[in-house]
């Protein structure tokens, strides 16, 4: 077995003839995600699909595979063979979200064939500083032969670092136009309070690790889809607005909307500091109940419908005007005449599975609202009849045709909402929801600051 240092280099293929092999990584006395990125020519991603981490555990070709390594707990195994001709760099990395580089008690990365550990890379926290993340070693290729080096390359930004500089989807101007951590100013009477400094989000996460383990990873997956569109640092509340019609009662009972809204709060976790998410709930009538969180998410929906038995009717506008209410003073006061202007949005998390009774409510509603800083992700539950056809689509088909109109509607100040609808809560991979919740927010964040909304 060869020890490499840091810029060593050594040809694959005396070790791993048909280009399989594995690559075993370790990092004590850190929590560090792995991941790994395929880079064409001009060291860029070339698919999202081939970054291969914790919650995409595989390329599409099978060429690269998350898994332990014997004694290592984390690896890769990988099939040079099976990858596209446009891949040159297979690039490994590891990131934390709390803490430096330089607390790494010993690491190593360990090149595997079919006859045993061939080369090793050993690292130390002597060899970093205040990175988060680093770049241990990559496979290349180098006159058609795939070669390995030890690199050792640090980044100060984390995962959301790697994530931009190998040219994943990541939306510079959103990221560009985030501003400066700031300490908040005191919160209004009645909305919740701004998040605590930055070494909060260290305590948070040990939070989450003790309390709610089982949301690790939905706080993971959220991270990753926020690095993508350069929201990584960005703060907001974020609110979830549950219907409670009679007709969601399959939902509730099947544990769909219980799971959802764990995949919201996590989405929560990543925004806001606080480990909590509020509730609204609305059907005839608007509740608020006690926000979910890190105390009380294992079986928050079951203790809620028992508090508020599911409702016959469906209201949007009531749900907007109560939602509004709670964040903003001035909603509460009637026509709002000014904008207002706030240094924490709130992103809502609207969620439905019928027509509403109240569409002119609802319309002024959202007319109002685009002056304020908060966004309304709309999710239909029951595909939308639009683009279907046929006599019995349309009997069990959801209508949503009045979100699509709302998702459009003008007399607006800014663009302040965006709509889906999906067969059913867990119709969507919890990557691939998150990706979907950033659809449009993005752009609504960076329109808001131009207008003023957002301090």
């Amino acid at each position: 077995m060869k020890h490499v240092s840091r810029g060593g280099r050594l040809p694959l293929a005396p070790h791993a003839p048909d280009g399989e092999l594995q690559v075993g990584l370790t990092m004590r006395g850190l929590d560090a995600d792995f991941a790994c990125f395929a880079l064409d020519a001009q060291g860029k991603l070339i698919d999202d699909r081939y970054m291969t981490f914790f919650n995409q555990p595989a390329t599409p070709c099978g060429g690269i595979a998350l898994g332990a390594v014997g004694p290592d707990r984390d690896g890769f195994a990988v099939r040079l063979g099976r990858l596209p001709a446009a891949v040159e760099r297979i690039v490994f990395t590891a990131a934390i979200e709390g803490g430096t580089m330089a607390q790494l008690a010993a690491g190593h990365l360990r090149l595997v064939g079919h006859d045993g550990e061939f080369a090793r890379f050993d690292v130390t926290g002597q060899d970093f500083a205040a990175e988060q993340a680093v770049m241990l070693g990559e496979f290349y290729r180098r006159e058609g032969q795939w070669r390995f080096m030890a690199v050792a390359q640090g980044f100060n930004g984390g995962l959301a670092a790697l994530v931009r500089h190998f040219g994943a989807t990541v939306d510079e101007t959103a990221a560009a136009a985030a501003p400066p951590a700031a300490p908040p100013p005191p919160p209004p009477p009645v909305a919740p309070a701004a998040p605590p400094p930055a070494a909060a989000s260290v305590n948070l996460e040990k939070r989450i690790r003790q309390a709610a383990p089982q949301l690790v990873d939905l706080v993971k997956s959220a991270g990753v889809s926020l690095a993508k569109v350069g929201l990584d640092k960005h703060r907001a509340k974020v609110c979830l607005v549950l219907d409670i019609s009679a007709s969601m009662g399959s939902l509730y009972r099947k544990g769909l909307v219980q799971r959802f809204a764990e995949r919201i709060l996590a989405l929560g976790c990543r925004f806001d500091d606080d480990g909590e998410i509020d509730v609204f709930l609305f059907g005839n009538n608007v509740h608020q109940p006690a926000p979910m969180g890190l105390g009380n998410w294992s079986d928050y929906v079951a203790q809620m419908t028992r508090r508020y038995p599911l409702e016959g009717g469906t209201h949007y506008g009531a749900a907007m005007e109560a939602v509004r209410g709670f964040y903003f003073a001035e909603a509460r006061r009637g026509k709002r005449t000014a904008s207002s202007r706030q240094d924490l949005p709130v992103y809502v998390m609207f969620v439905t599975d019928g027509a509403t009774h109240d569409e002119a409510a609802a319309e002024r509603q959202l007319r109002a609202s685009s002056h304020e800083p908060i966004f309304w992700q709309f999710m239909g539950i029951g595909k939308s009849r639009k683009g279907k056809g046929g006599f019995l689509s349309g009997l069990f088909d959801s209508d949503f045709a009045f979100l699509e109109k709302l998702d459009a509607i003008d007399g607006r100040l800014i663009d302040n909402a965006d709509f889906f609808s999906v067969a059913s809560p867990d119709e969507h991979a919890d990557a691939a929801l998150y990706d979907l919740l950033m659809t449009e927010y993005p752009g609504w964040v960076k329109l808001a600051r131009q207008q003023g909304l957002l301090g």
